[in-house]
């Protein structure tokens, strides 16, 4: 015999204090399963176009069975001290670029450091020295990039002694940048206001303990 059992909930702001936590906790564990990076993503695709790098692509299938391209970006983080992001590309002298990041990003620093960083190194090798980028192994961080670099010089001159160190080093704090902006935007995605905000906006309601229900 069917039964009919009535529950009252409640938004997340009509909760105690008590109860809210435990709702952000369960928006936390499942509500950032959508690609929350993507901002983040984008940004640095224009920024790994301003500094010279062409980042590759990998061919992804959607849930509806569509194929596009992606970059070549990957982050796992944050929490283990392994957690790091890293890149697939291919590097090459962008005149210009010094002075473009600024533009894009007047207020970065270490965005300008690391511009000036491939400018210098560039120039003592006649601004011919190119880089290949792949991501090996299981794990996603700076350290898991090898990174391959040579000069194109017509007349076969050989890479200063600093160049590999140098724009290896460079490309490597690029990566550490993007995972900084990562950790940061998770970081807010996942603070109390933003949750909150999150909670009332998708009208989740729940029990008066913070389970979700309804």
């Amino acid at each position: 015999m069917s039964r009919v059992i009535s529950t009252t909930v409640y938004l997340s702001d009509e909760l105690s204090e008590s109860a809210r936590e435990k709702a952000r906790s369960w928006y936390c564990e499942g509500g950032l399963e959508y690609d929350w990076y993507s901002d983040v993503y984008e940004d640095f695709i224009l920024i790994c176009n301003i500094l010279g790098i062409r980042l590759n692509t990998r061919t992804v299938t959607t849930t509806g069975g569509r194929y596009h391209e992606k970059a070549c970006i990957w982050f796992s983080g944050f929490w283990s001290q392994g957690d790091g992001a890293c890149f697939e590309g291919h590097y090459r002298y962008q005149p210009g670029a010094a002075q473009n990041i600024r533009q894009h990003a007047p207020q970065d620093e270490e965005l300008h450091r690391i511009a000036d960083e491939l400018q210098a190194i560039q120039q003592r090798n006649l601004w011919q020295l190119q880089a290949d980028i792949q991501h090996q192994g299981r794990y996603y961080h700076e350290y898991s990039m090898h990174i391959t670099v040579e000069r194109d010089s017509p007349t076969g001159q050989q890479a200063t002694d600093d160049a590999d160190r140098v724009l290896s080093d460079a490309l490597r704090d690029l990566a550490r940048w993007l995972y900084q902006q990562l950790e940061t935007q998770y970081d807010w995605l996942t603070s109390p206001e933003a949750v909150d905000e999150a909670l009332i906006a998708g009208g989740y309601t729940f029990t008066e303990t913070g389970q979700r229900f309804g």
